[in-house]
């Protein structure tokens, strides 16, 4: 009887140590009884958006349409002090990224294609994507964010088309390689 109760409980301590150790983590179904693979927690990256200027609304709003779009990475303001993924600024060129590894850059508003005309709201989440792995896409239509400038000025779409969110979840996945940084992009 001892030896049963030691390895009923040894059993359980396993079972409860088993998302520690890498194995996959389940919850308990609706009825208690069953159990489903519990979802893979969203990469966390952090933006500061302090140096953005009047264009701060605009990247917030950016990161929150990714947000919305996608499950394996979750943009978030960096908290005072803390270190960021992601620096966005504001200057009087054309809005950039550089991207560093994946999810890790600076992000630059440029004046002027907004004083073009183009949709603050645009660039930010087109600029942010590049940030999230994806490149540019030119020519293209207005349904694909990526597109950038080539959609011209009337395109206001912000959200990134099906296969633009497809790719973002694969680059983040917890099952795919991260891909080789990617060269300097310069342009919208």
């Amino acid at each position: 009887m001892h030896v049963r109760t030691l390895t009923g409980g040894l059993a359980a301590t396993l079972l409860m140590s088993l998302p520690l150790l890498g194995g996959q983590a389940s919850a308990a179904g609706p009825s208690g009884g069953s159990t489903l693979p519990a979802a893979a927690a969203a990469r966390i990256l952090t933006y500061d958006a302090s140096g953005s200027a009047e264009f701060k609304s605009a990247v917030d709003r950016g990161a929150a349409i990714w947000n919305e779009s996608v499950d394996s990475v979750e943009l978030r303001p960096a908290a005072s002090g803390q270190r960021a993924n992601i620096r966005v600024l504001a200057d009087n060129g054309w809005p950039r990224a550089l991207p560093g590894s994946l999810g890790n850059g600076t992000v630059y508003i440029g004046r002027q294609a907004v004083n073009q005309g183009y949709n603050t709201v645009r660039i930010s989440s087109h600029e942010l994507g590049h940030i999230l792995g994806l490149p540019d896409r030119k020519p293209g239509p207005c349904s694909s964010l990526m597109s950038g400038s080539s959609a011209g000025v009337p395109c206001t779409n912000p959200y990134p088309n099906a296969a633009e969110k497809a790719e973002v979840e694969g680059n983040f996945s917890a099952t795919s390689r991260a891909p080789a940084p990617r060269p300097v992009l310069v342009g919208d």
